[in-house]
């Protein structure tokens, strides 16, 4: 996913930003097992073959489903935080194309949302949902800030809409995540303090190193 928040264009930005602040990337395990493990971890249960995303397209996409809108709600709630024009304007930045990366995954998926995905007996739908309610579960919020390409009322503000292209709440505004949130998630075990998942030594960063501490 070169283009997603792992990829190098992002890093570069990021550092020519806020320069000697700038922090360096942890080590990354995108490797079949661990992605594997998270739609297990999806379903409740283990999915036979487990599931691959690099085995065709569709795989590819529904992987790429798990990882942008986690950034999106992470600039959503990072933003408040942040002190100077220069920091705010590159998370404003980094908050567009994150937000336009999810829409086109979302409506490439919405379109295919009834189609089985082989060799399992789940849809498309079915798989988004489940990878929604997976990360509402890891970050441990009291309310849903996480929606599938199907919903239901009161889950959206209009009235006798059933398609979830945009996740948003009820208000029409992103959902927002703590740093804690976000790690819990891509950590993959609900817990900032226990790294695994796609880091499997944890974040880099004071935030996420007083949480491993």
């Amino acid at each position: 996913m070169p283009s997603g928040p792992f990829g190098p264009g992002r890093q570069r930005a990021i550092r020519a930003t806020v320069t000697d602040a700038a922090i360096s990337r942890p080590p990354l395990n995108l490797s079949v097992e661990v992605w594997a493990k998270i739609f297990d971890s999806a379903f409740g249960q283990d999915l036979n073959p487990p599931f691959n995303p690099y085995v065709n397209s569709l795989n590819f996409l529904l992987a790429s489903y798990a990882i942008p809108y986690v950034g999106l709600t992470g600039y959503v709630g990072a933003n408040p935080n942040l002190v100077g024009r220069t920091s705010k304007r590159l998370i404003a930045g980094l908050l567009g194309v994150e937000a336009g990366q999810d829409a086109i995954i979302r409506s490439l998926l919405y379109e295919k949302k009834d189609e089985k995905v082989t060799p399992y007996s789940y849809t498309v739908g079915d798989f988004t949902n489940a990878l929604s309610k997976l990360r509402n579960r890891l970050d441990k919020a009291s309310g849903i800030d996480d929606l599938g390409l199907t919903v239901h009322a009161p889950q959206t503000a209009a009235p006798g809409v059933h398609g979830s292209i945009l996740s948003a709440d009820t208000r029409w505004v992103a959902y927002s995540r703590t740093p804690e949130q976000i790690l819990s998630i891509v950590y993959g075990t609900g817990n900032a303090s226990k790294p695994g998942g796609f880091y499997p030594k944890g974040g880099n960063g004071d935030i996420a190193r007083y949480y491993l501490n």
